[in-house]
């Protein structure tokens, strides 16, 4: 093709700096492109920004806090974040989960320590994680890719089996005690979904494994240190980013080969429907977002007062007791009814990272799910769970900041509904996100890209996103050689 060589402002522009947006450019300057990312905001990052939204010297995630993807991206690791003022830290454990009896379960690096706390299921707990921690390398080059379905699903039977089930009969056929129930059920709950639906095991059994490998750290200083290494980098090899620029229409940008969208479809259609195909523009409109959240930052006196000694030493803690809770809270939520005792994910990252808070102080982060654009205050819902496994939590908050779902798209307006997975990760999307298509990043129109948590593999700070849509960029418009992890 003769059009890379006509010139342009730009090889390729970008449209958003999440960890998406920003894993694409790096992934076009490695190949020698010239790469501009636009940003709407003020400051880069997407999900990837801190902030001291309570009082001063309290730095808080605004989106994400853990990074057990991160730490374990394919292309993260293949990149010198160290470098450019990346650091991880790592909890104690993994997560903790709290029960009604004042005990809790926990997600420990070694197999054997987190079988131990479920009690009377810890043999089975281990029978069914071993064979798959010892398949890790190929379940996550399976998860972190393009799916490629049923091909890959023969090379790994057992785990596919699992993973495709829905978490409930998982739970049912596997575990026997309520630590066991309770604690998988808390895992899967990260899917956003009824626990019913299929395929919700998969959020269960992947975060399981990472915590057996690499963990999950928090960012030293704030998860926007992400953002900002990877931007560091970015720029180091001669990329150029532009804040504050709001992207309406593609007749707004600069001219380039190719335009990268880290966007999810509402907006794609938005800014560049009219050069799509009708059918292409239908499949787009048809897509699903998923339930919203509502989230909640503190500014603490002192640390949680959790009653089991191992929530004290967690940087996850998932507060909803038993799976029939769980899964209720989620089934409603996703009935578009509310929870009155939701399923809150807390984060306290401060008791790790010194650096977040004033001496003496700490900060603690949580969320709940909720029907998608709802604005209900859920302060007291969540606060009354995090006392119920910690008497004397109310006493330690001197600030908190609040966001429902509109303050959530508001921030990050890829958060449609307050949906901070880029939309339903269900089996009916698991697939064919965000269309059917032979390749999921490649819009209907040549040199349009989508590059976000809307294509596989779906959420999660690990850029993964970006970095196929850029190798589907360089291989359609550039004739590039491309990489593959």
């Amino acid at each position: 093709m003769l059009e890379k060589f006509i010139r342009k402002d730009y090889d390729a522009v970008i449209i958003g700096s999440g960890p998406n947006g920003l894993s694409a450019g790096i992934a076009l300057q490695q190949a020698g492109l010239s790469v501009l990312i636009l940003e709407g905001a003020s400051s880069i990052g997407g999900g990837l920004r801190s902030a001291e939204l309570t009082l001063n010297g309290y730095m808080h995630d605004v989106c994400s806090a853990i990074h057990a993807f991160g730490v374990d991206s394919p292309f993260f690791k293949t990149l010198p974040l160290a470098a450019h003022g990346l650091e991880y830290i790592y909890p104690g454990l993994a997560a903790a989960h709290p029960f009604d009896d004042g005990t809790a379960a926990f997600l420990d690096s070694a197999v054997d320590k987190t079988g131990a706390s479920l009690g009377e299921d810890g043999a089975t707990y281990r029978q069914l994680i071993e064979p798959l921690k010892a398949h890790w390398p190929a379940i996550s080059g399976f998860v972190m890719n393009p799916i490629a379905f049923p091909s890959r699903c023969l090379e790994l039977p057992s785990f596919c089996y699992h993973a495709l089930s829905p978490a409930s009969r998982l739970i049912k056929k596997y575990f026997k005690s309520y630590r066991a129930k309770g604690f998988f059920a808390g895992m899967a709950a990260h899917s956003s979904q009824p626990l019913t639906n299929w395929a919700t095991s998969a959020a269960a059994l992947v975060l399981l494994l990472l915590g057996h490998g690499k963990g999950w750290p928090v960012a030293k200083g704030g998860s926007s240190h992400i953002a900002s290494a990877l931007s560091s980098l970015f720029i180091s090899m001669g990329g150029t980013i532009q804040t504050n620029f709001i992207v309406n229409s593609l007749d707004q940008l600069p001219s380039s080969h190719a335009v990268l969208l880290d966007v999810t479809p509402g907006q794609l259609l938005k800014i560049a429907g009219q050069r799509f195909t009708k059918l292409y523009k239908w499949q787009l409109k048809k897509y699903r977002y998923g339930m919203g959240v509502f989230k909640i930052d503190w500014a603490l006196n002192s640390p949680i007062p959790f009653t089991a000694p191992e929530c004290r030493v967690a940087g996850t803690v998932h507060l909803g007791n038993s799976f029939e809770e769980i899964a209720n809270s989620e089934y409603n939520i996703w009935s578009g009814k509310i929870s009155e005792t939701p399923f809150v994910i807390l984060a306290q990252q401060s008791l790790f990272d010194a650096s977040r808070v004033p001496e003496g102080k700490q900060a603690a982060w949580a969320y709940c799910h909720v029907p998608n654009g709802s604005v209900k205050d859920m302060t007291a819902a969540i606060e009354n769970q995090v006392e119920r496994f910690a008497p004397g939590f109310g006493d330690c908050i001197e600030a908190r900041h609040i966001m429902n779902c509109d303050d959530m798209e508001v921030y990050n307006p890829n958060n449609v509904g307050g949906d901070i997975g880029g939309g339903v990760q269900d089996i009916g999307q698991l697939f064919t996100r965000p269309a059917l298509r032979f390749s999921p990043y490649r819009s209907s129109a040549r040199g349009i890209y989508l590059c976000s948590s809307s294509t596989p593999p779906g959420g999660g700070v690990h850029g993964m996103c970006g970095f196929h849509a850029a190798q589907r960029a360089l291989k359609d418009i550039f004739r590039l050689p491309t990489t593959k992890l």
